[in-house]
């Protein structure tokens, strides 16, 4: 994903720097990433970070070395801030925790497992969801300690694809999302299991008339989480999308603020990093 983003100048050109600035300036004294309302959060950070490490940006390592180095091996956290721990200790540099920190990260991590060889981000769940499947194997990854019974891990997922190719986010659910089907497909390929033709499908359904993908079917307006991540997904798949590029490239562009930062969607008036971040995924994906 952040070879994709670091594409994203090719279609900003001269604003590239406005995007830059925009990313700097959420950095909270602190030292993290500020989150919708200014306070530090581990979760904005990793998309700070690793925007400007697209944009091939300066990280303020000092500082948010320190931001990151004062939450330790991660007590009192829960499971998506525990993950994103261990993605910006990746993006620091692994030296950032001791071993022995980051052995202790995963434990906590691992304490998420649900019995079906899965994750989920509530605690003492009974089976695994995909988004936490997503997390817990790309955390394992950033801390570069070896999953436990990694092999129990794909199984839980595919658990979850249903009959019209998409991926529920929870057991029982009977519809998926574009975000959930966008991280299953993502893991599916990195665990080396293929899917069929239908999820690719799914996905082109997804594509709204005027650009930009919708979360679920049916849904009022698309955003810019669905669009980067059905993109993503579908570069995966190999699915032909090169009629949805000119339309996608106008939605991205109309989301766009001149303070350099990303809206969600058409009805969303605040800027964040993580949808700057996503802003930068989705322009890699349409830059050629």
């Amino acid at each position: 994903m952040l070879q994709v983003a670091r594409l994203a100048p090719k279609v900003l050109g001269d604003s590239t720097e406005l995007v830059a600035s925009f990313l700097q300036s959420q950095i909270t004294p602190q030292g993290g990433f500020g989150d919708r309302d200014g306070r530090p959060d581990l979760y904005y950070t990793v998309f700070g970070l690793e925007s400007l490490m697209a944009l091939r940006k300066e990280l303020p390592l000092d500082s948010t070395k320190a931001y990151v180095q004062s939450l330790g091996d991660g007590t009192g956290l829960d499971f998506v801030h525990l993950c994103s721990l261990a993605r910006c200790v990746a993006s620091l540099g692994r030296d950032t925790l001791t071993e022995e920190a980051r052995v202790r990260l995963a434990a906590r991590i691992e304490a998420y497992r649900t019995p079906d060889g899965g994750y989920h981000g509530s605690p003492e769940k009974r089976v695994g969801s995909s988004y936490g499947a997503f997390l817990a194997w790309g955390a394992y990854s950033d801390l570069a300690l070896p999953m436990p019974d990694e092999e129990r891990l794909l199984p839980t997922v595919l658990n979850l694809l249903l009959p019209d190719g998409s991926f529920a986010a929870e057991p029982d659910l009977p519809q998926g999302t574009t975000p959930t089907t966008a991280a299953a497909v993502v893991l599916c390929r990195l665990l080396g299991a293929s899917l069929g033709t239908a999820t690719g499908d799914w996905l082109l359904e997804q594509a709204h008339a005027s650009g930009g993908f919708l979360a679920v079917p049916g849904a009022p307006l698309p955003d810019l989480l669905s669009t980067a991540t059905a993109l993503h997904a579908l570069e995966s798949l190999e699915a032909d999308w090169s009629a949805l590029r000119e339309p996608c490239l106008d939605f991205v562009d109309s989301l766009w603020n001149a303070e350099g930062g990303f809206h969600g969607h058409w009805a969303d008036d605040h800027l964040d990093v993580e949808y700057t971040s996503y802003g930068l995924l989705a322009l890699g994906h349409l830059s050629s």
